[in-house]
């Protein structure tokens, strides 16, 4: 369904997978890959995304880099020059702005683990273009990159996890907070029983069917109110 696309970065040329709705129109989203790269999984993500109606982006922040070792995604996402990546997303977000597919004049972004974080950060950092933010179990590890929330313009609606050793409920619900004291429209889900990583198929260890599409159903039907 989708394919590899070049974007414009403003000095340098971005890389993606593009899926396309069969209709051939729909809204913009950008999806934004884990910490392993963009992978399999976050390309059959954006498949999915199409099947669900949206133009769905995911930029490559990692510059064709991938990995299947935690170890090694963890040195790849602390190593990631933040700048560069919202130079790559704000590539992105102009690629689908301007694509003839695309019908929304806001965009949605959504992301897992070290992508759900980033689509907290590019919703703060570039807030005009967004309408809808979908993080799931988001984390941000860089200390000199948490956002000014107030800058906010999309609804947040995330979901995370009951288990989650890396952000968990408490991590969850003070995120929560913080948008809703800076005034951004934001709900949280905190799925019990679930660790984190639910919604990645491809890992069995941490896959957990039901509530994955209970979560995906929830964040359809949002993207779907908030874009269309």
């Amino acid at each position: 369904m989708g394919q590899h696309i070049d974007f414009s970065t403003g000095d340098d040329t971005g890389h993606g997978y593009l899926a396309v709705p069969e209709s051939g129109s729909g809204p913009g989203l950008l999806v934004i890959q884990e910490w392993w790269g963009l992978v399999d999984h976050i390309r059959d993500v954006c498949d999915r995304f199409a099947a669900e109606g949206f133009v769905a982006l995911a930029p490559d922040l990692y510059h064709g880099e991938t990995t299947t070792e935690p170890d090694e995604a963890g040195k790849l996402m602390m190593a990631l020059n933040l700048d560069q990546a919202v130079a790559d997303m704000s590539g992105a977000i102009a690629f689908l702005q301007e694509h003839d597919a695309v019908t929304s004049t806001h965009l949605g972004v959504t992301g897992f683990c070290m992508g759900g974080g980033l689509a907290l950060v590019v919703a703060a950092e570039r807030p005009a273009a967004f309408s809808a933010c979908a993080p799931w179990y988001g984390l941000i590890p860089w200390e000199h990159a948490q956002p000014d929330w107030s800058n906010v313009q999309a609804k947040v609606r995330g979901n995370f996890a009951a288990e989650d050793g890396f952000f968990g409920p408490d991590k969850a619900e003070g995120l929560e907070r913080d948008l809703k004291e800076a005034g951004v429209d934001a709900e949280i889900t905190i799925w019990p029983g679930v660790d984190h990583a639910f919604f990645n198929d491809t890992r069995p260890e941490v896959h957990d069917p039901d509530v994955a599409a209970q979560a995906w159903a929830q964040t359809v039907a949002f993207l779907h109110a908030e874009l269309d």
